[in-house]
Order: structure tokens, then sequence, then C-alpha cells
């Protein structure tokens, strides 16, 4: 099974475990199973609106296995990356949750409410009563000079009702006011990765998240194995055009496939092979000799785009085709 090559689950929470606040089908049974198999387990999130023991008490509820300890957020991240910006004391001005006070507070800085504090740092996280005003605050004290972190720049977040506007969308507002780039604490960042890997003292992590641009990216900087699960936000087909810097090593449907004898991967003589399906390159298209709802469909076309282009550095979606297709698409 897949899991059995690892010593540690490195687990993002939105879109992996769960969306809003009910859990993903098959997520809290796979968790539980991984002290069977000694797998630790660590929650790596980029969501910074809660504290690592509201975090852990929203997954007990859920029945996951948690603590706060196994639970390692943009929010201290941040915080952390701010005080070694800015000397001891330093006036803050936080854009997010009271969470994120009490990390920016814990580092020895000063709290402010507004740009006519003159702060030195603005620390932007995500928290869902931020409005207008607060960025505002936030685009004034940057055009004021004060130096600028974001814990994290995910776009979008996965509610119960659907998709919505995450802490990089508020960010990328404040950048389009300000002409600035924020410094990012969170993932893509590998940091949160290595602290949790070294916490627990795992030689052999396995990141699975549901975004290729921070999860799997941020585990692929760390130099960790990734696996994208296709619960949340990014696609089989997303996976496919990914650059890169941002191709996971495993796809798996749900959190319960960590626990399936992965298919081999293999190159033959008219293409590469993946469990029944057969896929080959030409130009700028991809042949699926297999089933569009088969995942391993999709394995094998990504394994054949990505040994056709090993060195990309945009997304680039190729054509496809299928020997049988559906409707729905993984």
């Amino acid at each position: 099974m897949l899991i059995s090559g690892f010593d540690a689950l490195l687990a993002d929470l939105d879109g992996v475990v769960y969306a809003g606040n009910g859990a993903i089908p098959k997520a809290i049974e796979a968790l539980n199973r991984l002290q069977e198999h000694s797998v630790v387990l660590a929650y790596i999130t980029n969501n910074a609106s809660r504290s690592p023991g509201a975090v852990a008490e929203h997954l007990i509820q859920l029945g996951a296995p948690a603590s706060a300890e196994q639970v390692f957020g943009s929010a201290d991240a941040g915080a952390e990356l701010l005080a070694q910006e800015l000397p001891l004391g330093s006036k803050v001005l936080v854009v997010g949750s009271a969470y994120l006070r009490d990390c920016v507070s814990s580092f020895g800085m000063e709290i402010v409410a507004s740009h006519r504090d003159l702060p030195q740092g603005v620390i932007q996280g995500f928290d869902p009563s931020l409005g207008w005003k607060d960025l505002a605050e936030a685009a004034f004290a940057i055009q004021g000079g004060a130096i600028w972190v974001a814990t994290n720049t995910d776009r979008t977040i996965p509610r119960a009702e659907g998709i919505a506007p995450g802490n990089g969308s508020l960010v990328e507002a404040v950048s389009a006011a300000t002409n600035v780039q924020p410094l990012v604490a969170g993932k893509p960042e590998p940091l949160l990765f290595r602290r949790a890997a070294e916490t627990f003292e795992a030689t052999r992590p396995l990141v699975v998240g549901d975004r290729l641009d921070t999860d799997i990216l941020g585990g692929n900087n760390a130099g960790y194995n990734t696996v994208l699960v296709l619960t949340g936000i990014d696609s089989a087909r997303s996976a496919l055009a990914a650059r890169t810097a941002e191709r996971p090593d495993y796809i798996i449907a749900d959190l319960s496939g960590l626990y399936a004898d992965y298919p081999v991967v293999e190159v033959t003589g008219f293409g590469i092979r993946c469990g029944a399906a057969l896929a080959s390159v030409n130009g700028d298209a991809i042949t699926v000799n297999g089933d569009e709802a088969d995942l391993d469909s999709w394995r094998a076309a990504c394994a054949a785009w990505w040994l056709a282009h090993p060195h990309q550095e945009h997304a680039v979606e190729p054509k496809l085709s299928f020997s049988q297709t559906v409707a729905a698409k993984p």
C-alpha cells in the first residue's frame, strides 16, 4: 500500500480532511488507521484564523486523532517571520484573527489598531470577519513604509457551500492598491513541513494536499514526497497541466487511497502504462487508451506528459483524447 513506504503523514486540512465544518468522506477513517501502520500524523495548515488548540478540538469533534502539538499553522510562522524582520517592541498592525494577534504579541511586538499609530510592520492572515476597512488600513500602513508579511496566499478556501475567496485573494487586493508584494510565511514555503518532520523525527514523510500551488509545491520545496488528493481544489486535469515544481509524486481520489496499492507506472515501447491504461504523447497532444473515468488513465497521461516535458516553467494543458469518455472528469 502507498502509505507503507513512509513514517509520517503531513496533511493539509481544508479540502483534505474537512470542507467548512464537515468532514470529507473517508478522511477520518483513513487518518485513524495511520497508527496501525506506525505512521505519525501532523496537520499543516495555511488557515491562520484559529489556534492549534481550536483546530485540534474541531478535528476531535469530527473523530480524527489530534492534539495542538500536531497542528502546524501559518499564523505562528508569519509572526516568527515578522519578528525576524523587526526589532523587539516594534509596532505591528494585525489584519487577521485574534489568534494571529496573540502570536505577534508572543514575539514581543506591540499591537496597534490603525495606520495612524505608525506601525513598522503589517501582518495579514485569513479571518472571515475581515472587511474593506481592514484592508484599507493595511494598504495605508504599507504605503507608509511598513514591512508586510502574509501568513499565506491561498486564493481560495473550500467551504461546505462551495469554493470561497481565501487569504490570497485579500492579499492580492492590498497588493493591487499598494503595488507591493508581501513576504510569505506559510505554504508553499518549506518551513512548516520541515518543522513538523523534525518535531516527530520523521525521515520519510509524505505530504498530502488538495492544492498544487501550496501543498504540493511546498512539499516539493521541502524535499518530501507529495500526493495530490482530489477532494478539494485541484483536479487530475490541473495536475496534468502543472508546471514542474507543482507536480505530485502520486494522485489519489480520497484519503482511503493511502491504503491501496499504488499502480506501477512503466515505460513501454508504445507509451506509458498505468494499470490498464496506456498513454502516448504526440506533439501537444496525449492519446490515452483507457477510460476517462478511471484515475489510472489520468495517472498514465500525467506520467507521459511529464516525461515528455520534464522542465515546464508554466502550466500548459495538452490536448487529450481517451478511447472511452464520460461527461464527468476526475
